[in-house]
């Protein structure tokens, strides 16, 4: 039998060559949000090494949800053609491109990582932080401004709004970022949000946002484009978001139209403790897919090809999303390939180095 890591994968209209996709990676080089030919090289690159999918990294709704002040944005119509340039591209290489969106929430204004990744104060280029209630991250970082239920109403729009650019400018996939600590992960988790009805306190209400935001992408795409969401299955931490709550949620997301979720974990509070190993987060999609039925993506230390492909070929989940093993390689599914004895989607410039 061939390998299932390599066979194709259809969701709506969209058809990935392969289940081997690349996980979004923020590279934290942007200015004012636009796409640079950084952008275009780093995902171009991997979308010439085989992969299915290639997923943008977390792209900004609005200014103050960036993390950095190096994020890709998607909040002016003006970022869009940067971002076809690169879209165009990874679709002529024959993958899938897609895009996350995202709002950073408590964790935004922050700087960059080889500088430090501190908290910015205003006088540094950061600005005011929010988030669902005022409770801050950790140690050393600002209490953010509770928003209110109007500015969460704002909040939906924004990503519709951003979702709309994201299919003008081309990608096929558009992924909402519910987990590491961000935005909609916040408002999920008891940990981090404290407020009441209608955006806290049970679980529906504290899902209600994402599940509104979900609606709203799905209508402001074509009928044809996929939706994914990323969630974090567990924030690992006492009396925090869990794997049952995820389970409830995914079937939720499934009647809004979602077509599948990205199931990682953690971020929401520094004193987390997730058991670190490989393949680690893998029970996450497994759990999910089988009891939301929803299709699920799998992530955490997914490094060699017979590891990704028992996850697949196991039923686990439908595909693996890959991160620092699509850093260290760009041409890691062409080597999977060989080494699962499947047929890499080598590019026609690229066959005199095939083995």
């Amino acid at each position: 039998m061939p390998p299932r890591l390599f066979e194709p994968l259809q969701l709506r209209d969209v058809r990935f060559r392969n289940r081997v996709w690349v996980s979004p990676m923020c590279q934290y080089s942007a200015r004012d949000g636009l796409a640079n030919d950084w952008h275009l090289v780093h995902l171009g690159s991997r979308a010439v090494g085989g992969a299915g999918l290639v997923l943008a990294e977390a792209t900004a709704v609005s200014p103050e949800g960036r993390i950095s002040p190096g994020d890709l944005g998607l909040w002016s119509d003006g970022q869009v053609e940067p971002l076809a340039r690169v879209a165009g591209f990874v679709a002529e290489r024959g993958a899938v491109p897609g895009v996350q969106l995202a709002h950073a929430g408590r964790k935004a204004a922050t700087g960059l990582p080889w500088s430090g990744g501190r908290p910015l104060g205003v006088e540094e280029g950061g600005w005011e932080v929010v988030a669902p209630s005022a409770v801050p991250f950790g140690a050393g970082h600002p209490t953010p401004r509770a928003l209110t239920d109007s500015e969460v109403v704002g909040v939906v729009r924004l990503f519709a709004e951003a979702a709309g650019r994201a299919a003008a400018a081309g990608f096929r996939v558009v992924e909402i970022h519910a987990a590491h600590g961000y935005l909609l992960h916040e408002f999920l988790s008891p940990l981090s949000n404290r407020r009441s009805p209608p955006y806290g306190g049970t679980l529906e209400a504290r899902a209600r946002v994402v599940l509104e935001v979900a609606r709203a992408v799905r209508e402001a795409v074509p009928e044809g484009l996929a939706v994914f969401v990323r969630i974090s299955a567990a924030d690992w931490a006492d009396g925090g978001w869990d794997l049952p709550q995820s389970v409830q949620l995914a079937r939720w997301l499934g009647e809004e139209g979602v077509d599948l979720i990205d199931c990682s974990g953690g971020g929401l509070v520094p004193e987390a403790k997730p058991p670190v190993g490989p393949g680690y987060q893998v029970p996450f999609a497994e759990a999910i897919r089988r009891e939301a039925g929803i299709a699920t993506a799998a992530v955490g230390l997914i490094t060699e090809p017979a590891q990704a492909e028992e996850i697949v070929a196991s039923g686990r989940a439908d595909a693996v999303l890959l991160a620092r093993a699509m850093l260290r390689d760009p041409h890691w599914p062409l080597h999977a390939a060989r080494a699962l004895g499947a047929e890499g989607p080598w590019p026609v410039q690229y066959l005199r180095a095939r083995p």
